[in-house]
């Protein structure tokens, strides 16, 4: 028998549920199809987990606390894995238990299993166990996701040389790690476990991290980096990974570096799960890394597929894909897009986080755009002696013709939060005169925009 949808997401994460909701709130008949658990990897594998290891690490260490207490304070002076799983755990129910509530909420049929495309409207989804049930649908939106990217000459064990899916099942926790790969996934779990006094060494074949970020807010970051002891090898190509008859690992480089260490974490991007959906019955083909074009409303080269969330590409990151889905399906059914992301907030949750919204000084640069520089640090406001803070820094870009604010970039304590200030202001066209004549709670790290602005100021009055 075949059942009859409106709609039907391929997937449960951030894109897949928004979608699926939104096509709900809509007033038709919607179905989700998730092949584990619901949430996808954003819950269980990746966004989530990662970030409440690190907030758990920081705690457990008592890491904003040493700037009072001296370098050798601890709340637990031996932190292990099940220290961390604990706190993962109760994270990881609560959300998945939510998830489950909003879509039986909203009546949207969850179908567990392996979806397939027999033809451009039709689905067959293979369960755990049971019959096969096929599904119509006259809208379509795949948000399967991605998995680490493993290269075919290396041999992953999920022990001595694992990937971020594999860290988080680890038994113990290595004292020599590498960490290949310098993108957000390799930066913020090399920061947050040298964070632990873990020996870190970050490879990466390029010359400089992020190259996306504002080269002085990554300039920063790396000197913070560095100075928790971890060791950059920018530059350097890997030659081999491999494991060593001791139970630890070895990566070599080209250069004929040797790194011993007792595990490596390959950060080395992602994999689309596309490769599963047959693609070709419904008239797709995705690229070598299982991504699908889309379109300014997320539709793919077939009208009534849509597509959504890490499956098409950069940004990746949870919170833009949220707004995919939503977009994708109210496209869909009103024939309407919604506004682009162009104030899209990056956010990298490493130790320090980094934040950033609007233009860089390079990208500013590069266009001719003449601009202006304010820049408060954390130590320097009150907030920030009380939070005990040694990093983290406003950086603020104006417009010299109308003094528009076109750049905010965060690093330290609260970046992630602290950045949707920049943002909205922004978004609603305000200039430096915001900042000046606006009266911020005292203390607080959001002062720290007006500092900033001020900075700004007295360049411009002086050229």
């Amino acid at each position: 028998m075949m059942e009859k949808y409106d709609f039907v997401a391929i997937g449960s994460g951030p894109a897949g549920q928004r979608a699926a909701v939104q096509a709900a709130k809509l007033g038709k008949r919607v179905a989700i199809i998730e092949r584990g658990k619901l949430g996808g990897a954003c819950i269980h594998t990746g966004t989530i987990p990662s970030k409440t290891l690190r907030e758990a690490i920081l705690y457990l260490t008592g890491h904003h606390q040493r700037a009072f207490y001296g370098q050798g304070y601890r709340l637990k002076s031996d932190v292990d894995m099940s220290d961390l799983a604990l706190r993962l755990r109760q994270v990881l129910k609560h959300e998945s238990s939510i998830i489950e509530s909003q879509l039986q909420r909203n009546h949207i049929d969850i179908i567990s299993g392996e979806a397939s495309f027999t033809d451009p409207h039709c689905l067959v989804v293979t369960p755990p166990s049971g019959e096969k049930v096929k599904l119509e649908s006259d809208f379509i939106f795949i948000a399967v996701g991605s998995r680490p990217y493993h290269p075919p000459d290396i041999e992953f064990d999920g022990l001595n040389i694992f990937d971020s899916d594999q860290l988080l099942d680890l038994p113990q926790l290595p004292r020599r790690l590498a960490v290949i790969g310098g993108g957000i996934v390799g930066i913020e779990y090399a920061s947050m476990l040298s964070a632990l006094d873990m020996e870190v060494t970050l490879v990466d074949g390029r010359d400089t991290i992020l190259d996306f970020v504002d080269q002085e807010i990554v300039a920063d970051l790396m000197y913070h980096m560095r100075d928790s002891g971890l060791t950059f090898r920018l530059g350097e190509a890997c030659a081999e990974i491999r494991r060593t008859g001791d139970a630890g690992a070895l990566v070599r480089l080209e250069s004929g570096k040797e790194i011993r260490c007792d595990a490596v974490l390959f950060a080395g991007g992602r994999q689309g799960n596309t490769d599963m959906l047959n693609l070709a019955a419904a008239g797709l083909q995705a690229d070598k890394r299982g991504q699908l074009k889309v379109n300014e409303n997320y539709q793919t080269d077939v009208d009534h597929i849509y597509a959504g969330g890490d499956i098409v590409g950069f940004p990746a990151l949870a919170a833009s894909s949220m707004y995919q889905g939503r977009a994708a399906a109210y496209h869909a059914f009103t024939g309407t897009g919604m506004p682009n992301l162009e104030y899209l907030p990056f956010g990298i949750y490493g130790v320090p986080s980094v934040s950033m919204v609007g233009k860089t000084e390079e990208e500013l640069t590069r266009e001719g755009i003449s601009y202006e520089v304010g820049i408060a640090r954390f130590r320097e406001s009150a907030r920030g002696q009380i939070l005990g803070l040694e990093e983290g820094m406003v950086k603020l870009l104006f417009n010299v013709a109308d003094r528009k604010l076109l750049g905010a970039h965060i690093l330290g304590e609260g970046a992630t939060e602290l950045i949707h200030i920049g943002q909205a202001v922004m978004a609603l066209g305000g200039t430096l005169e915001y900042f000046l004549y606006t009266v911020f709670n005292y203390p607080t790290l959001a002062g720290t925009y007006k500092i900033a602005a001020l900075d700004a100021y007295n360049k411009f009055e002086e050229s």
